[in-house]
């Protein structure tokens, strides 16, 4: 009996997703669709509905287009015109959506800044996307104030916005974008009616595998592509649904697949400024929230919490997201009771992304886009070729580095920089002139039982120079780039590596010492913590004497992450540095069991 009826909840699932995925396409470049245009008219269509909740704050779709659309005129009113690019570094808020929103209606693009970056690296996001002005929330004009003077921008191309949380007023420096809302206009802008889908809506920051953030370009196409399927496929969503948004709307996860559902089907938002564990349950029954948008991190602290008396009978029916790993999977499927787990895969600037349409457990799922897995060498980090220099397709089950083929429907619209654009694209793979956008990840195909003939796949690890750490891509070079301006360090190397129990990769970095010096971990704590933010700092730290290079000097990583921290490989000194813990420690016994047990806390 339980085979019958999994056979007709296949079929049902198949049946509800099939049209979307197979019979829609992105709209053309030229067509008059856009991020803004899709938000205004679900405001339009629901006027009275609640559109967005956060901090105690709540506004109807009605009154959350008025508000954008001062935003909008302010922001006309300040210089800002269609084709301009504003840098946003704001924190999860309706002043977020609302400035996001409004660049939209007006044709400019929003730089959506990782709030986390402070320094050159922020300085560098400011001026890699040639930003007109930025628009920067109360809370983070220290991270501004600290780099401004490296900036081509103005004093008064900063525009404050006011947080409700706190009582402060705009620097003399800057100008109060807030104060200007009051007087300005709630009419919709015509301009938004003209705003074409092959128009830059957004640039979202990826930690690619050199170099600092690149900005990955999203097309308002892009938007409108993902809104439809995420939402009616993946979410099931509709006007009645609320959905618990804790993400950070700067990466494509919360933004693309969360805001942009909400978008396409009306259900409204419940925004949280930043994740907590304690806090979630109960805002959930709170807020009677029906979907939900996660990460693997996120949902490993859900599972590791005490059990709460608001997460029985919880409102949640649908989450969607990425990262879930199987052990969590089955405790959101049983102690949580949430009946459908959307994971999806993709990236802000790829091409290839697939969605667990049929509600199967532990799968990355399916999609449309023809894709290949091809034999990878992670130890000399290649791929491997045969004899006439063509790439290998990797045995079913086989984990092999998936490549999307590039397409009119399946688009890669790459990167700001063609030369970051150029360096994911493969030529000649199967045909002549064929080209394939490489997503640097390692993939199988997986055995779901019945699933209509589709091929579902399950995700297995990143290569190359990228990992993933508290839901964040950490650049290895990037990393290694910013510790050797440290006085102390010669040259560093930097992998992840594996913590029982925890989620993506922890940081590691071998560093070699400038000849003489001596490790003075305080100063080398004081050093990461300024010039790095949490997620991309590393966990472990390898004292080396020398490094392994090739013949053309590229840093051997394949010995370093199979040794990882293990005491019983390593002669030279490890230090570590462990959860809530203030300075790096040598790594003793001790520590090191916990870490195996899976016990350590991370």
């Amino acid at each position: 009996m339980s085979k019958i009826i999994e056979f007709f909840r296949v079929v049902w699932d198949f049946l509800r997703a099939a049209p979307v995925l197979i019979l829609f396409k992105p709209p053309l470049d030229e067509a008059k669709t856009s991020l803004g245009l899709m938000f205004q008219t679900t405001a339009a269509k629901f006027p009275q509905k609640s559109a967005v909740i956060c901090e105690g704050k709540e506004l109807n779709w009605s009154q959350f287009n008025a508000l954008t659309n001062q935003f909008a005129h302010s922001l006309k009113q300040q210089g800002v015109s269609r084709g301009d690019c504003v840098a946003v570094l704001i924190e999860n808020r309706i002043e977020l959506l609302c400035s996001v929103f409004a660049l939209a209606k007006i044709g400019a693009t929003a730089g959506m800044i990782n709030t986390g970056l402070t320094d050159r690296p922020l300085a560098h996001c400011i001026s890699k996307i040639n930003s007109k002005k930025c628009l920067v929330g109360q809370e983070l004009l220290s991270s501004v104030t600290d780099v401004k003077s490296g900036l081509d921008l103005k004093d008064k191309d900063y525009l404050w916005v006011r947080d409700l949380q706190t009582q402060q007023v705009a620097p003399s420096w800057a100008t109060d974008f807030s104060a200007t809302l009051a007087e300005m206009p709630t009419d919709n802008l015509p301009e938004t009616d003209d705003i074409a889908a092959g128009e830059i809506a957004l640039y979202i920051f990826t930690s690619g595998t050199t170099g600092l953030p690149k900005p990955a370009i999203v097309y308002h196409r892009k938007i409108m592509s993902a809104a439809k399927p995420y939402s009616k496929a993946g979410f099931h969503a509709k006007s009645s649904d609320r959905m618990y948004i804790c993400l950070p709307l700067y990466h494509a996860t919360g933004f693309l697949l969360g805001i942009g559902s909400c978008l396409y089907s009306g259900a409204s938002m419940f925004i949280r400024r930043r994740f907590s564990a304690t806090q979630f349950w109960p805002e959930v029954q709170e807020h009677q929230t029906t979907l939900f948008i996660y990460v693997g991190e996120l949902c490993r602290y859900l599972a590791m919490a005490p059990a709460c008396p608001e997460e029985k009978n919880n409102p949640l029916k649908t989450m969607l997201g990425n990262g879930l790993r199987p052990d969590v999977w089955n405790i959101f499927r049983n102690r949580f009771g949430v009946k459908r787990i959307t994971e999806i895969y993709g990236s802000s600037e790829g091409n290839v992304t697939l969605l667990n349409i049929l509600n199967k457990d532990s799968t990355i799922g399916t999609g449309s886009v023809v894709v290949m897995l091809v034999k990878y060498d992670i130890d000399s980090d290649e791929i491997v070729l045969d004899e006439n220099g063509k790439v290998i397709e990797v045995e079913p089950g086989e984990a092999g580095l998936m490549l999307g083929l590039i397409d009119d429907r399946f688009k890669f619209d790459g990167y700001k920089s063609a030369e970051a654009t150029n360096d994911k694209i493969l030529t000649d793979l199967r045909e002549p002139g064929d080209r394939w956008f490489n997503t640097g990840d390692l993939i199988r195909v997986v055995d779901v039982g019945f699933a209509m003939g589709l091929p579902h796949y399950q995700f297995v690890d990143r290569v190359g120079d990228t990992f993933r750490w508290r839901a964040e891509n950490v650049s290895t070079n990037e990393v290694g780039e910013i510790l050797n301006a440290c006085d102390q360090i010669e040259i560093s190397n930097v992998y992840g590596v594996d913590i029982p129990g925890a989620e993506g990769k922890a940081g590691m970095a071998a560093i070699t010492l400038i000849p003489g010096q001596q490790f003075d971990v305080a100063e080398f704590t004081e050093f990461v913590d300024r010039e790095l933010p949490a997620f991309a700092r590393p966990v472990f730290v390898r004292i080396e004497q020398e490094q392994d290079t090739t013949g053309t000097f590229k840093l051997f990583k394949g010995n370093l992450k199979q040794q990882s921290y293990h005491l019983d490989q390593i002669d030279e000194p490890i230090y570590v540095r462990q959860p809530r813990s203030e300075q790096y420690q040598l790594l003793d016994r001790e520590f090191y069991e916990q870490l195996i047990s899976g016990s350590a806390g991370y």
